[in-house]
This record gives C-alpha cells, structure tokens and sequence, in this order.
C-alpha cells in the first residue's frame, strides 16, 4: 500500500495518507504575530480543511483531536472558534492540553487523524 505525503518537507509533511487513514501534522498559525488564541484557532481550521480535502477528507470524518495551549486559560477562547466549526453530527474525540509550544507567539496548536471521506 503507497503511503502519500503531502507538503513534504526536510523535517516533516504536512499530512500522511496510508490506506483510508489521514494524519495531519501538528498545524499552527500561519501570521500568529498580533492574532489572539480565537484568530490563530480560526486560520489553524482553515489550514486543516485544506489538508484534508488535499487528502481526500473533511471534518466530518475527524477520528481524534489533540489541541495544544499555550495558556490553558485561553480554553473559551480556543473553543469559540472550534465550537463554530466542528462538525455536530460527527464529532471527534478531543483532548486539550496545556503545553510550552515551538515559539511565544504561536498560542494553539492542533494535531488532527481522520479517515478518507467514501
């Protein structure tokens, strides 16, 4: 079974694919200068539908979710963007932690698996 890459890098891809299965990379901020934890939460989804229908997925076919705060005191913040986009119907599972990340202005940042859509 081939294994997809996709947005490979020196360090690491973007997304993975083998099989149904999709692994999306830890995803952060694009422009998180400035951007409060609800605005960096937003583009994080954006980023992650674009991987995903690169793989042939969507957020309604999340499996898990593992969200990194900088500050877990930034949680409702986090979930107003996250509320307004997770599916309803399908929900992943979901855990949120509280975690020193890569640089001081990234404050989220979200590690998705899903399957592909049929």
């Amino acid at each position: 079974m081939a294994i997809k890459r996709i947005e490979p890098g020196a360090r690491m891809s973007q997304a993975v694919v083998n099989g149904d299965m999709v692994y999306l990379a830890g995803q952060v901020a694009e422009a998180p200068v400035g951007a409060g934890v609800t605005a960096q939460t937003q583009n994080i989804l954006d980023q992650i539908d674009r991987l995903l229908a690169a793989a042939g997925s969507d957020k309604e076919h999340l499996l898990t979710t593992t969200i990194y705060l900088a500050d877990i005191a930034q949680f409702a913040e986090m979930n107003a963007a996250w509320d307004a986009w997770v599916s309803k119907e399908n929900p992943p599972t979901r855990a949120t932690v509280e975690a020193k990340l890569a640089a001081p202005e990234y404050l989220v940042e979200i590690v998705v698996t899903a399957v592909k859509a049929a």
